[in-house]
């Protein structure tokens, strides 16, 4: 929180203040950009939310939802002038601009002020202000301490919190994950006492599964469930067909990738998917095994030591193929990981 005081001074005014988030925006992602907002604008700001790409439709009940920009080709123009005329822009829970897709380059030329609100490894040195903790859960946890840095703890209101809560309880599996710290308790007491109802909120992300997405899963887990023993290692790679047979949304093979890290003595999980424009991964690991290292090194990624994500443009058959030969490489880290 070094530049909290740079940050303070910057919003003592009204702006016009942008916030955008990474393509495919997951809980914590569009929880922390909804969050913030609703904070900056009862502290007088102009705000506008932009997502590079569409979301889960499990997350449309966050507050300030219905005023959110959804980039595509079509309204190219109205987002450029969007971010050419804000005086600020953050960043939230993403640290390099390749993870917003062509706003990133919009973004890099913009003159307003850059403030990077984020958790993952390595980040790009392109913000003037960096919020930048590797160590905390979530973005979301984060954006209330900024709040609460800047004197403002009592500006966050139930809807304000369910957007946050939202955050930190999925990019915490439930507040199961290692990054599970005192500080997310303590934040989420302070969640309760205002008014935050948790257990809706796990109803209206968890249990809003259509019938097709019930079924693809119980596809998934029965036919495409892949597991090398002898690597600690489960995968699934679904194909584009597979997709479109079950009607697949934005948001229905999230949480996939957890099936196979839950079978007893595997250390290394991945789902591998054919998204037609390229391959995406999402891999996740248990104990000390980094598939951020993996991600990065050899799938153009990154993210967490735990979890990270990956591509492809090869085709999905070359991919696995790839994937499956990388891993007698790590053979000796696998088999001697730790699972805790």
């Amino acid at each position: 929180m070094h530049d909290i005081n740079a940050l303070k001074e910057l919003l003592k005014e009204p702006k016009e203040v942008l916030i955008t988030t990474h393509h495919k925006p997951d809980a914590d992602a569009l929880g922390s950009s909804l969050g913030l907002a609703g904070y900056l604008r009862k502290k007088g700001h102009r705000v506008t939310v932009i997502t590079p790409s569409d979301y889960p439709s499990f997350l449309n009940w966050m507050h300030g939802n219905s005023e959110v920009i959804v980039y595509s080709e079509q309204n190219d123009t109205l987002v450029q002038r969007l971010i050419k005329e804000a005086q600020m822009i953050f960043c939230l829970d993403f640290n390099t601009l390749s993870r917003i897709n062509e706003m990133g380059e919009y973004i890099r030329h913009a003159n307003g002020t850059k403030v990077l609100v984020d958790h993952h490894l390595q980040p790009e040195a392109f913000a003037d202000l960096s919020f930048s903790n590797t160590s905390a859960a979530a973005t979301a946890e984060i954006v209330y301490d900024m709040i609460k840095a800047m004197g403002d703890a009592d500006l966050i209101d139930t809807e304000i919190g369910e957007c946050l809560y939202a955050g930190i309880m999925t990019d915490t599996g439930s507040f199961r994950h290692p990054s599970t710290s005192k500080n997310v308790h303590l934040i989420i007491a302070d969640l309760l006492q205002i008014g935050v109802e948790t257990s809706k909120i796990h109803r209206l992300i968890y249990d809003s599964s259509s019938e097709l997405r019930l079924r693809f899963l119980g596809y998934a887990l029965k036919e495409k469930l892949v597991v090398l023993p002898e690597y600690r290692t489960a995968y699934f790679a679904i194909t584009a067909d597979e997709l479109k047979a079950y009607d697949s949304k934005t948001g229905d093979t999230e949480g996939l990738v957890n099936y196979a890290l839950s079978i007893e003595g595997i250390v290394f999980a991945a789902l591998i998917i054919d998204r037609s424009q390229a391959v995406k991964m999402s891999f996740r690991s248990v104990g000390d095994f980094s598939v951020n290292d993996f991600a990065r090194e050899h799938f153009n990624g990154g993210g967490h030591k735990n979890a990270a994500g990956g591509m492809s443009i090869d085709t999905l058959e070359n991919t696995v193929n790839k994937f499956e030969s990388l891993l007698p490489l790590y053979k000796d880290q696998l088999q001697h990981a730790t699972d805790k």
